[in-house]
C-alpha cells in the first residue's frame, strides 16, 4: 500500500534516523537516488546539460550533491543560487567536480532542469525571482527535488505558482502532496528512494494491485448465488433509463452473486441484462439515485428504511440527511460542492479537506470522484485511487461505478474498503479497456471481470 505522510511525521523520522548515523548520510542517499533518476532520464550522462536551481535549504543540498554526481560521470552541470545562502558541502562538492556557478542569464540551455528551490518545509507559492528562473527554459524536462516548489505539502493544495514538473525525485516516502489534486498534477512521474525511514501514521494511503487482490470477495467453493451476496439497484427513471441499465452493468461484473432491480426502467434493464431479477426480494446492499430524477428522493427512503448499506449517487444525494445504516456517498466535484454549501471551484482546489469534511457532516464514507479520486471516512481514514485514464471522463461511467461499489458493499465489504476498491477496479478497467483510446461506459463496466482474472492469476 503506497501511503502519504505529512511534514511533521517525516521530519521525525528523518530525526530518529538521523540521531544513528553519521552527520551527513541521508542527504547522500537521497542525492544518490536523485542522480540515479536523472542519469535513467537522460539515458547518456556524458556532455548532458544539466541545469541546478538552489534554495538556501536541505533541498537544495540534495541537488547540489546530485548535481556533483552527476558531473562526475561528465553531464556539464550548472547551478543558479537563489538565495543569499546555500549548503556549503552540496556547493564544495559540485565544484570539485567541475560544476559551475552561474547566474541565470548566463547558463546554458539545458537537458534537464532540477527544481531544489523549496523543500517540504517551503510555504506555498514561489518568490517572483524563482518564478522567472522556473520559466527561462520552458523546453527542458524538469525534475523536483522531494516536492515540486511552491504546492502545499500536507494539503495538495496550489497557492499561486508553483513548479510543474515532469519527474518527481522523492525521499523516504509519498508525502500527500504526491497522491492528492492539485498538486499531484505538478508532480508529474513520482519516483521514490528509499532512504531507511521509518514512519507510521499515514495521512492518506493508495491500494496496490496486491492490496486490491487481498480485498476481493473471492467465492467460497461451496458459494452459491445468495451467499455471495445480492445487492439491490434503485436507479433511473423513465427519463434516464440509460443509467439504470449502467448501474447494472457495473453491479453485474461478477463480483456479488445476483442483482435485483426496482425502478421505473426495468423494460431497459430486462432487455440489457436477462439475468437481472426484477421487483423486491432480499438484498444485502442497495444502489441509489443514479439517473433517479423525480423518483429518486423516494427511492432512497425506501432504500435506507430496508436496514442494510445503501450507496447514494447523483440525485439521491440531494436528498440524504443523514442514515442509521452503513452509507457511501459518490459525489463529483459539482455536487459535493452543493452538499457543502461552496463553489465547485473551492472544492476542486481543497479536495482533501472538502471530502474529509463531507465525511465528517454526514457520518458516512465519501467517494469524490476525479483524475484522483478520494475516498474518506469518517473515522478519519483516506484513501487515494490512482488508476485511471483521462477517457474515463464520460457520461455514463458514474453510474457504472456506483453499481460496481455496491455489488461489493453487497458481497461483505465494509463501504470503505467497497469503495477504494471499486474505484480502483473502476479506473483498472478503463485503462484496460481503452488501451491509451477512447471509451465508453458500457466497455469499462465489461473489461471489469478481466482486470479481476489478472489480478488474481
Amino acid at each position: 500500500m503506497r501511503q502519504g505522510h505529512r511534514v511533521e511525521d517525516v521530519r521525525a523520522a528523518e530525526r530518529a534516523l538521523m540521531s544513528g548515523l553519521p552527520d551527513g548520510t541521508l542527504m547522500q542517499r537521497a542525492a544518490a537516488g536523485l542522480a540515479a533518476a536523472v542519469a535513467d532520464l537522460l539515458g547518456e550522462v556524458y556532455g548532458a546539460r544539466v541545469l541546478v536551481l538552489v534554495g538556501s535549504g536541505d533541498n537544495g543540498g540534495d541537488a547540489l550533491h546530485a548535481g556533483a554526481l552527476l558531473a562526475r560521470r561528465g553531464a556539464r552541470v550548472e547551478a543558479v543560487l537563489l538565495s543569499d545562502r546555500a549548503h556549503p558541502g552540496g556547493l564544495a562538492a559540485l565544484r570539485r567536480q567541475g560544476g559551475r556557478v552561474v547566474g541565470l542569464e548566463d547558463a546554458h540551455e539545458p537537458d534537464v532542469v532540477l527544481d531544489g528551490i523549496v523543500g517540504i518545509g517551503g510555504r506555498p507559492g514561489l518568490r517572483p525571482d524563482a518564478q522567472h528562473a522556473v520559466g527561462r527554459f520552458p523546453d527542458a524536462v524538469v525534475v523536483a527535488v522531494d516536492v515540486p516548489s511552491g504546492v502545499d505539502v500536507d494539503t495538495g493544495q496550489i497557492d499561486g505558482p508553483h513548479v510543474a514538473a515532469d519527474v518527481t525525485v522523492t525521499f523516504g516516502t509519498h508525502k500527500v502532496c504526491h497522491l492528492v489534486d492539485p498538486a499531484a498534477r505538478a508532480c508529474g512521474t513520482v519516483e521514490l528512494v528509499d532512504i531507511g525511514l521509518e514512519l507510521s501514521r499515514p495521512a492518506v494511503t493508495a491500494l496496490q494491485a496486491d492490496d486490491v487482490a487481498s480485498l476481493l470477495p473471492v467465492p467460497a467453493a461451496s458459494g452459491h448465488k445468495y451467499t455471495r451476496g445480492v445487492v439491490g439497484v434503485r436507479a433511473g427513471s423513465e427519463r434516464y433509463p440509460g443509467a439504470a441499465v449502467l448501474c447494472t452493468s457495473g453491479a453485474t461484473s461478477g463480483l456479488c452473486g445476483m442483482v435485483r432491480y426496482a425502478g421505473s426502467a426495468a423494460d431497459a434493464v430486462r432487455a440489457s441484462h436477462p439475468e437481472v431479477v426484477v421487483g423486491e426480494g432480499r438484498v444485502q446492499a442497495w444502489v441509489v439515485g443514479s439517473g433517479g430524477d423525480a423518483d429518486a428522493q423516494q427511492a432512497l427512503a425506501d432504500a435506507l428504511a430496508d436496514g442494510v448499506p445503501v450507496l447514494v449517487d447523483a440525485d439521491g444525494l440531494g436528498h440524504f440527511r443523514g442514515a442509521e445504516v452503513p452509507v457511501v456517498l459518490t459525489p463529483h466535484a459539482g455536487e459535493l460542492a452543493a452538499m457543502l454549501g461552496l463553489d465547485r471551484a473551492d472544492v476542486e482546489a481543497r479536495q482533501l479537506e472538502h471530502v474529509c469534511a463531507a465525511a465528517d457532516k454526514y457520518g458516512a464514507v465519501v467517494l469524490l470522484k476525479g483524475r484522483r479520486t478520494l475516498v474518506a471516512s469518517p473515522d478519519g481514514r483516506v484513501r487515494v485511487n490512482t488508476t485511471g485514464t483521462a477517457w474515463l471522463g464520460v457520461a455514463g461511467s458514474g453510474d457504472v461505478l456506483a453499481g460496481l461499489v455496491g455489488s461489493l458493499l453487497a458481497a461483505g465489504l465494509d463501504p470503505f474498503d467497497a469503495a477504494s476498491v471499486g474505484a480502483w477496479l473502476h479506473g483498472a478497467a478503463a485503462t484496460y479497456a481503452g488501451a491509451g483510446g477512447p471509451l465508453s461506459a458500457p466497455e469499462v463496466a465489461t473489461a471489469v471481470p478481466e482486470v479481476v482474472r489478472l489480478l488474481l492469476g
